[in-house]
């Protein structure tokens, strides 16, 4: 089978979604399909992999994004040869693959990754909450019907879509990780390398130092259990806007030593990280299927988390890590009983190990391909002749 992945962002963009796109494609080659990825950016750009296919735009100051609304020819003509694509963003690459791929009959799947109601709000603080999410209410359902399968990758945020008004079918197929490489022992990272004190609980959040993480949160919440619990340690592996005014609050909370930034890790490079830690914890409520929550338990850490979908779908209280309000003193509260119940922490830790299997790439991925068949069994019915010839012209020239 001929696959398009189509995805606004790709390598050497780093994220969740950018990792799951590259760990698919490898294991459905491996299966001995074709995969193709189809993304925006620099054409003289390197890859480490076979058919990355990147589109001109313009690029979006620094964060790595490129803008367009089209295709080149020769694009466009690789993707009507796909047997199947498959979006990964909203706005850009899903409205491509309608637009590109509905006149020759091929199926398109779209998987929302992110809650991009959240994400407005962090990124987009002007515009009033009830605009956002009124906008959204009008396109998700339009995109979730043009598409011929809606994949949400938790059940939390399948109830997200149905919210926004989406009324298509929607499968819930997790994002898959290769647990593996964190399964597998190592040497851990030496905590006096990041400056660290020495000894103690070490508490780890991995992820984008970004405003839609809730990091600030986190950090007062730590600082309540430092001034309790002198053993306490946090790091906080990955880079973002938001490093300076955490450095900041760190400084003004007087935890020189007892946090430490790692700074950004190459994903290869991330299981040492966690194995010299305790319990891995997180604040951000934006979460839909966080991969580094998965990774986290793969390497046997109990995680604290908030109720959120896609958090509360991963972790389960009291048995996989502790889940609480985002309220501050109950936050802080569970995040004391991680630092101060070490034999609770081990039978979490064993538990977790155990609970992740479910997310193994190998499983998800077989469960993707029996989507992918059906939709290529069942193509969706042909539009009316006139249309699809109208459909055709516009896209050849335009």
């Amino acid at each position: 089978m001929r696959i398009g992945m189509m995805a606004d962002l790709y390598k050497p963009h780093i994220s969740g979604v950018t990792n799951f796109i590259a760990l698919n494609k490898r294991f459905l080659e491996q299966a001995g399909h074709e995969v193709y990825v189809f993304t925006f950016g620099d054409a003289d750009t390197v890859d480490d992999e076979p058919n990355v296919i990147r589109a001109p735009g313009i690029p979006l100051a620094e964060t790595g994004a490129y803008l367009s609304f089209r295709y080149p020819r020769r694009i466009r003509r690789l993707l009507q040869s796909m047997d199947l694509v498959h979006a990964h963003h909203p706005f850009l690459s899903a409205r491509l693959a309608v637009r590109y791929c509905r006149p020759y009959n091929i199926p398109v799947a779209y998987t929302n990754h992110t809650r991009y109601d959240l994400y407005a709000q962090a990124y987009l603080p002007a515009l009033p909450d009830q605009v956002g999410i009124a906008l959204l209410q009008v396109y998700m359902p339009w995109l979730c019907r043009e598409v011929d399968l809606v994949i949400a990758p938790s059940a939390g945020l399948q109830r997200v879509l149905v919210a926004l008004g989406v009324q298509s079918p929607i499968a819930v197929v997790p994002n898959g990780v290769d647990l593996a490489p964190f399964r597998q022992p190592c040497t851990p990272v030496a905590p006096e390398a990041l400056g660290l004190q020495a000894g103690g609980v070490r508490l780890i959040y991995v992820g984008r130092l970004g405003p839609e993480k809730n990091l600030t949160f986190l950090v007062r919440a730590f600082a309540g259990v430092a001034s309790a619990y002198p053993e306490a340690r946090l790091v906080l592996v990955g880079e973002g806007p938001e490093r300076d005014n955490l450095e900041d609050q760190v400084l003004r909370s007087g935890l020189q030593g007892r946090v430490a930034f790692a700074g950004f890790v190459d994903y290869d490079e991330l299981p040492p990280y966690l194995a010299m830690a305790d319990a891995f914890v997180t604040a951000s409520v934006t979460e839909v299927h966080p991969l580094s929550v998965i990774e986290a338990m793969a390497s046997g850490l109990p995680v604290l988390g908030i109720t959120s979908p896609g958090i509360e779908d991963t972790v389960e209280d009291g048995v996989t890590g502790y889940l609480s309000s985002e309220d501050l003193p109950s936050f802080t509260a569970k995040m004391s009983r991680l630092v101060s119940e070490p034999d609770r922490r081990v039978e979490m830790s064993a538990r977790a190990h155990q609970a992740v299997e479910v997310y193994a790439i190998e499983r998800t991925s077989a469960r993707l391909l029996q989507y992918y068949d059906k939709l290529v069994l069942e193509r969706p019915r042909r539009l009316r002749r006139a249309r699809l010839l109208w459909e055709r012209v516009v896209d050849r020239w335009t």
